[in-house]
């Protein structure tokens, strides 16, 4: 059967309505929404070994066997106008020489910074901020002084001293023991400081802190140390004369913490050269207000970092500090005073980093 239909059986109006109903009527796809995200994490580490083996070899020379590691980790928020920054970096490493059998620390360092801020598009290049940041190392370090052979212990009858190497190894690591002294140890010392004020970033890899409010204590837990970190003395022996105190014992009569406040300046430079180059610096120089303010503290940390393979790198890093209140015995001179503390280490080893998708 055929049915003619002519244009006039149909209503355009209905037609383009019916159509649209259609379409509004239709299941929509649904778009996914991304949270927004305000953290960003990393974390990198770093194992560096090295080791040396000499057999017959003329020139002289020490086996040695050289292990460090090294952790830098950081979570920094970001919401609106405020920011949240922390990052902790953890070294630590030791050395072993065929002349010391023992092992000697090398590295050795705790170091935590948080950094709460706002920052405003009127504000520009700058922000106001609160920074924290703690300084220790994990535990024990040692100056390992050259031992003497005791005659009373290890003489002949007529008095002959063997040479060190010629005793037994548990006898020569026993006389190493007994000669070394104590330097640093955990919260031996620790710098821990708050500080207000402003941060300035007028680029992207440089970064100024000036903090004129700036609050800390210098603690010193162990007693043997507590002198030549420049603590104070309890109040009850202030007036008293210590000179006949042996020196073993000076310690129990100084003050376990150091309350300091003053002015810090930090500048914080993170030089990314090319995919394969990385240069980081901090510069922190602090003054305090109530003990000779012209007295400058110094901690200034470089680390060269050249990436040769896909977890391979070479690091260059260098420490020096300055603290008139930390003395210092040198053997050169045989005297305890003041003096510039420089550490340099140059090792290869395997790296990798994580770093949250931002």
């Amino acid at each position: 059967m055929y049915v003619a239909v002519s244009a006039q059986d149909v209503d355009p109006l209905k037609a383009v309505t019916e159509a649209a109903k259609a379409i509004t009527e239709a299941p929509q796809a649904e778009q996914k929404v991304e949270k927004p995200k305000y953290w960003n994490e990393y974390l990198t580490t770093n194992i560096k070994f090295g080791q040396t083996s000499l057999t017959n070899w003329a020139a002289g020379g020490d086996n040695t066997v050289t292990l460090q590691a090294f952790v830098d980790g950081g979570a920094n928020y970001k919401k609106n106008d405020l920011f949240w920054n922390n990052r902790l970096q953890l070294d630590y490493g030791f050395v072993y020489a065929s002349s010391k059998p023992i092992l000697q620390k090398s590295d050795d360092r705790i170091y935590l910074e948080s950094k709460f801020g706002y920052k405003n598009a009127r504000m520009k290049n700058f922000s106001l901020s609160i920074n924290y940041d703690f300084k220790s190392q994990f535990n024990t370090g040692y100056d390992y002084l050259t031992p003497s052979v005791p005659a009373d212990k290890y003489g002949d009858a007529e008095g002959n001293v063997p040479d060190l190497d010629d005793l037994k190894h548990k006898d020569q690591v026993q006389l190493w023991k007994d000669a070394r002294k104590i330097k640093s140890g955990f919260l031996a010392p620790a710098y821990t400081n708050l500080a207000v004020g402003i941060d300035l970033k007028p680029t992207k890899w440089l970064s100024l802190n000036i903090a004129p409010l700036t609050g800390g204590v210098v603690i010193v837990r162990n007693e043997a140390l507590r002198k030549n970190y420049g603590m104070h003395l309890k109040d009850e022996y202030k007036d008293q004369d210590l000179s006949s105190v042996p020196a073993d014992e000076l310690g129990a009569y100084y003050r376990s913490a150091r309350f300091e406040f003053g002015a810090q300046i930090k500048t914080d430079i993170a030089l990314q050269v090319n995919d394969n180059f990385k240069y980081t610096s901090q510069l922190v120089l602090f003054s305090n207000y109530l003990d000779h303010p012209e007295n400058i503290r110094v901690n200034w940390d470089n680390r060269f970092d050249w990436k040769l393979a896909k977890y391979f790198s070479l690091t260059l890093t260098t420490n020096l500090i300055y603290d008139d209140k930390v003395m210092i015995f040198s053997e050169k001179d045989g005297l305890t005073k003041q003096r510039i503390q420089f550490k340099e280490s140059l090792l290869f080893g395997f790296t990798y980093t994580i770093a949250s998708k931002k």
